[in-house]
């Protein structure tokens, strides 16, 4: 099996999500021992962002970059992504990203009958932080949107876990991450 682990977290060792993402990878390896992990720091070797060049393919650099970023997501049978909330959205790094697995005739495809997703038959793995509580409310726009999006391109495996109110207080910080880890490990021992 094939795991592709994606951090967008600007924070580094400070991040909450990156911890997250961390700690769902080490429970794959433990139930895998074959697994292969291919990880890509948004952060560190981000993707360009979209523009006219991009959908002209004018750039050989971003062209290799680009189809070098669609093969880890197609190969992959598990797709972990880190999703930390900045003004109520996701990095625009991490949008960057999707950007270059959203693409019609790869991923999806429009039909007579509406889109169809090319994607599926995946696992994907979010985890968000936040800095206030959001779940479930009017600001939450990252799961519908990420939920949305997945669905697109066709993966209904989707799982969110969460880590929420990190900015309110050390020990919220501290709560909401141990209420998050524990939910890893209790999903990860539930699927074994």
């Amino acid at each position: 099996m094939k795991l592709l682990h994606i951090d967008s977290s600007a924070l580094g060792a400070n991040s909450v999500t990156r911890q997250l993402t961390a700690a769902v990878v080490a429970e794959a390896r433990k139930r895998d021992r074959d697994l292969v992990v291919e990880y890509r720091d948004l952060e560190a070797e981000p993707i360009c962002h979209l523009s006219g060049g991009s959908f002209t393919g004018a750039d050989a650099g971003e062209r290799a970059d680009a189809e070098r970023t669609m093969q880890q997501f197609l190969e992959a049978d598990v797709i972990v992504v880190g999703a930390p909330m900045y003004n109520f959205t996701i990095p625009s790094k991490l949008k960057a990203w999707i950007d270059r697995i959203a693409v019609a005739g790869k991923t999806f495809r429009y039909t007579e009958s509406g889109p169809v997703g090319l994607a599926g038959d995946k696992r994907v793995v979010v985890a968000i932080g936040s800095g206030g509580l959001h779940a479930g409310g009017p600001s939450d726009f990252i799961e519908p949107y990420l939920r949305t999006l997945f669905g697109f391109l066709g993966i209904t495996q989707i799982e969110f876990v969460r880590a929420e109110g990190v900015a309110m207080s050390p020990r919220h910080r501290s709560e909401a991450i141990d209420r998050a880890l524990a939910e890893v490990s209790e999903r990860c021992a539930a699927a074994a």
